[in-house]
């Protein structure tokens, strides 16, 4: 079997690991990136055309400052080739003052000393009447940096980047096995054998396969696009319906935003709503079935927004990957100097894409991460 030997090999080329690999490139380390796939592909979890992004994160105040070094990464690479990777239309975080879509982004937002512009139910309902069946004590709090970007494009992107800074790229080969060895790691596949002295591992959905000991669970999470009904009187294009993140009366939330130039308008439930469903990567059920995968969503959005067909006009099976705490693992498992990994964003994790891959590439050379990175420890969960 061949050898191919590197300094660093990147396990994984979606949103975290095509990142890695760019901004390691960047630095002039002798890098190889790895995917089961292509670069930019639909199988796994970084694609659906557009993904939201925001600045003030409800997950962690700790994330801002990821998310902005995720525009400046993007604005600086759309330049370059002439493309964008981040529409800025503002993200909404819309439901009661005391909800975790407000309070908490709110808190997230002042620890993280993040701008918003917050409207009261009146002011909320008057500049965005597509809500006008929301609950009477639904507030907003508006993050003027938020928006969207886009997994499938930017991925591309970074390896477009990282190839023309000198990585060298095997799509379509399957990892078996990463071994830490002396003095290194071997990754194993079907036809070739890579040795390294570190590994980046960011395959997503099959990071617990090639790492067991990391608590990370994939979940089948399928993506779903609407269009407005006949007759609807509101308008529904993303630059009147921004970005937002919902929390509706009973707990339960949508996120979504409205349709543009190449997209419909994109609607999904929040993780907990019990739709989704835990899954072997290898064996995900890329059907979609009527009655499962749709009629609790559409129904929340026919409540929410009646002047949306609730029926969906496009559904594509996505997968996300759950940590313990809904939170990243970045870092080195153990303080292993061979390994680094990235990985179980449970869903939020794009629009950190580009901020993540400069940690990743940070951690591995030796460089002090732009921003704190402990909340992000994937040994928090060790006994």
């Amino acid at each position: 079997m061949e050898t191919i030997t590197a300094d660093v090999v990147v396990v994984g080329l979606g949103a975290f690991g095509s990142a890695a690999l760019w901004r390691l490139a960047e630095r002039g380390v002798d890098v190889v990136g790895i995917d089961r796939f292509d670069v930019g592909h639909d199988l796994g979890s970084s694609h659906g055309l557009t993904r939201l992004f925001r600045v003030a994160c409800k997950e962690h105040p700790g994330l801002a400052p990821i998310a902005r070094r995720s525009l400046e990464l993007w604005t600086a690479l759309g330049e370059r080739y002439g493309e964008t990777y981040v529409e800025q239309g503002g993200c909404l975080n819309v439901g009661a003052p005391g909800s975790s879509a407000v309070a908490g982004t709110v808190a997230a937002a002042e620890g993280a000393g993040v701008p918003l512009t917050h409207l009261d139910h009146d002011r909320f309902v008057a500049a965005y009447p597509q809500y006008a069946a929301s609950d009477p004590t639904a507030v907003a709090a508006l993050d003027p940096e938020g928006g969207i970007c886009f997994p499938e494009r930017n991925v591309r992107a970074h390896g477009r980047a990282a190839a023309e800074a000198g990585a060298r790229i095997y799509p379509g080969t399957r990892v078996t096995e990463v071994e830490l060895v002396d003095g290194g790691v071997r990754v194993v596949t079907p036809t070739v054998t890579f040795e390294a002295a570190q590994a980046v591992v960011a395959a997503g959905a099959w990071n617990g396969k090639l790492l067991p000991d990391l608590p990370l669970t994939p979940r089948r999470t399928p993506l779903y696009w609407f269009a407005p009904k006949a007759d609807a009187t509101e308008s529904f294009d993303i630059a009147d319906f921004p970005s937002f993140v919902y929390e509706l009366p009973d707990g339960s939330g949508l996120w979504g935003h409205g349709s543009g130039d190449g997209f419909h308008i994109k609607i999904g439930l929040w993780e907990g709503a019990g739709m989704f469903h835990d899954t072997d990567p290898d064996e995900l059920d890329r059907y979609i079935h009527p009655h499962r995968d749709i009629d609790m969503l559409a129904e929340a959005v026919a409540a929410a927004f009646p002047q949306i067909d609730p029926v969906p006009v496009k559904v594509i099976p996505c997968m996300i990957t759950n940590s313990p705490d809904e939170q990243f693992l970045v870092g080195r498992p153990g303080g292993d100097p061979r390994l680094v990994v990235a990985g179980g964003d449970s869903g939020h994790g794009f629009k950190h894409a580009a901020g993540i891959g400069e940690l990743l590439a940070q951690i591995t050379v030796g460089e002090t991460p732009y921003t704190a990175v402990d909340f992000m420890d994937p040994d928090r969960f060790r006994a």
